[in-house]
């Protein structure tokens, strides 16, 4: 699908529901949704995103899964099948994360906390320091497992899969991806050769 600018900015403030299956393993956390996300109401529906190249990569799908025109249905089961769900930190779409405010993001951060509380995942892993930092107060959070828990639930803050953390490739980030999967006991593929 494409979009032209104009038609973007209609959805700004949208939201999208969680990606969330009867057995959630592994819950991944992105800031918010961008305007392009919530028009196909698709997790990183962003052409170029490398989140679902990363998942790939990492061996936690058994096929790259493309998300230009949306999530496919047997996509989506697959990524429940595995334990995978998607969250957000702030559950409404932006052009860019840093429109966001500080008190926007704690708000968040609190809001998540419940929720992974009710949805009980093995692991749950945040994709942005940066905003972690803020909506949880860690102003010296590294990327890694986490010394504290997320609502009872080990916590791994991993690199965002944006193209604007330009510093990141789709390796490292499915290495990032890959070590919170195996802790939260995601059965794994056996990685692509690339």
């Amino acid at each position: 699908m494409r979009f032209g600018r104009t038609e973007l900015e209609k959805f700004r403030g949208g939201t999208l529901p969680d990606l969330l299956g009867p057995d959630v393993r592994l819950l991944f956390v992105g800031i918010n949704p961008g305007l392009r996300t919530v028009a196909v109401q698709t997790h990183f529906g962003r052409p170029g995103n490398r989140f679902y190249p990363a998942l790939y990569r990492a061996g936690i799908v058994d096929r790259l899964i493309g998300v230009s025109d949306g999530l496919s249905a047997a996509d989506a089961a697959h990524m429940k099948a595995q334990g995978i769900g998607i969250t957000n930190i702030v559950p409404f779409a932006t052009a860019r994360a840093d429109e966001l405010t500080t008190e926007q993001l704690v708000e968040g951060g609190r809001a998540l906390a419940a929720r992974v509380g009710l949805v009980r995942p093995n692991v749950v892993a945040v994709l942005g320091v940066t905003a972690y930092r803020v909506a949880f107060r860690r102003p010296k959070a590294v990327a890694g497992k986490q010394p504290e828990d997320i609502g009872g639930v080990p916590l791994w803050i991993a690199p965002n899969p944006s193209g604007l953390n330009a510093h990141e490739t789709a390796g490292s980030l499915a290495e990032a991806y890959r070590e919170a999967a195996v802790a939260a006991g995601v059965p794994l593929f056996p990685p692509p050769r690339v």
